[in-house]
């Protein structure tokens, strides 16, 4: 009887010791599923998207007037180019999360977003203008907002409809600066903004079209002087392609727009000039 009693003894440390092997496993599968490691990457991806917000931009296509057929395959182009930028800007949403300071996705992303919008919209709007009456006011369906647990609104979805912001301008001065110059002093220590001169390379312009040609080349300049001040004051934020990002590239966006309207205005009373979006791309010089 007495031998018997260390197997049983070894039998029953072997289960209680399996027992708590598997007990174990199953607190690291519990611990794992709690962290979100699941093998469902969709889940993954869900949580993920779910953080940082999406961007919610206004409807445009229920917003425009009757579409000429001259005109629809351009229309219907940019309508597409508007989802698309809003689903980038959903994705750099992600992909940036932790990046830069508290005003990262203001700076970075929905302020580019909207740039990219008024050049987009104002396309519209000049397609639809060359045969039929150019819709105005779109500009005001541009601005998008970032909806902390909404959803994204591109793809034909209205969101509500921000209040517009009144368009910079008016200070007709210093029109005939490439923005070279701007804050230079200032900006030294990082760099300035060097963008292509446009006055300089326009036709001759209709007495008609002056006052907007003149007081949208002074915007040329502000766009460059307000880019040349954000080089500085954020000096040391966002990782290696923020400036690019925040700054450069959303001057670009700016500057597309504001020539389109330079063209524009020339063109209702002129031959209309082309390829002045080759002088929208600008440069950072150290």
């Amino acid at each position: 009887m007495s031998r018997a009693l260390p197997k049983y003894n070894k039998r029953r440390v072997a289960f209680i010791g399996g027992a708590a092997a598997v007990a174990l496993s199953g607190a690291v599968i519990a611990t794992t599923a709690l962290a979100g490691e699941t093998p469902s990457s969709n889940s993954t991806n869900a949580r993920t998207l779910a953080s940082p917000g999406t961007i919610s931009c206004p409807d445009v296509k229920s917003k425009l007037p009757a579409i000429p057929a001259s005109a629809k395959a351009e229309v219907d182009r940019n309508l597409a180019l508007l989802n698309t930028q809003i689903q980038e800007a959903n994705k750099r949403l992600v992909d940036t999360v932790g990046q830069g300071g508290p005003n990262f996705v203001q700076n970075a992303i929905v302020g580019p977003l909207k740039d990219k919008r008024v050049a987009t919209i104002n396309r519209i709007a000049t397609a639809i203008g060359r045969t039929a009456a150019k819709p105005q006011g779109l500009d005001a369906l541009a601005p998008c907002t970032l909806n902390a647990s909404g959803t994204n609104a591109g793809a034909g979805q209205t969101a509500p409809s921000p209040t517009a912001k009144p368009q910079a301008g008016g200070n007709t001065g210093n029109t005939g600066n490439t923005g070279n110059n701007g804050n230079a002093g200032n900006a030294g220590a990082v760099g300035t903004i060097s963008c292509p001169d446009v006055k300089s390379k326009l036709p001759a312009i209709p007495a008609s079209a002056k006052a907007e040609v003149d007081r949208n080349l002074a915007l040329l300049n502000t766009q460059i002087q307000e880019a040349n001040k954000r080089l500085v004051d954020t000096v040391g934020q966002g990782g290696p392609n923020f400036v690019q990002n925040a700054i450069v590239g959303p001057l670009k966006d700016k500057r597309v727009a504001t020539i389109n309207r330079i063209a524009t205005a020339i063109g209702r009373t002129a031959a209309k000039p082309q390829g002045l979006d080759s002088l929208a791309a600008c440069t950072l010089t150290k």
